[in-house]
């Protein structure tokens, strides 16, 4: 399991990583305030926590662990839909390029920040396949306060440098 949700995590980070650097080229801009500094190290951590929870408590019933299991494979399927209908706008960091228009294609038809809600099924879903009860419930709550955080920095970011869709 560990080298998936971490495998998974390294492919993420290369992509994110050419994506900051051609945002950048396009003169994309990082808002002031991202908790980015503090994400990237909460987000590994907590996966580790939790597999280390589950390492003490054993393996989880069968049933808990196939629901993880689902949940963390339809939270990935959506991060991805995200990523890539983002495309080279999709990074671990907030950068916008002004002019830009706003993405509302995709999942983004139907939600504001699906790549958000896809981080929280992820979570979720490690916390059922190794059964950590404790761990999994503060990493869902602190990441989860991370995110609402983040979110405010991103949308202010995108209401004061993205042009809106056209409809």
């Amino acid at each position: 399991m560990s080298v998936v949700v971490f495998g998974l995590m390294l492919i993420e980070a290369g992509r994110a990583a050419r994506n900051e650097q051609a945002q950048r080229a396009r003169g994309g801009v990082e808002p002031d305030g991202d908790v980015y500094r503090i994400m990237r190290i909460a987000y590994p951590a907590c996966f580790l926590a939790m597999m280390g929870e589950g390492w003490l408590r054993g393996t989880p019933r069968l049933a808990v662990f196939v629901a993880g299991a689902i949940a963390f494979a339809l939270a990935k399927g959506l991060k991805w839909w995200a990523i890539l209908s983002l495309g080279p706008r999709w990074t671990f960091r907030v950068i916008v390029v002004p002019g830009d228009s706003r993405v509302v294609s995709g999942p983004y038809l139907y939600l504001r920040h699906p790549n958000y809600v896809g981080v929280i099924g992820e979570l979720v879903g490690v916390a059922g396949m190794t059964g950590a009860i404790l761990s999994g419930a503060l990493a869902v709550l602190g990441f989860g306060g991370l995110l609402v955080r983040r979110i405010a920095i991103e949308e202010c970011a995108l209401e004061a440098t993205v042009v809106p869709p056209r409809t």
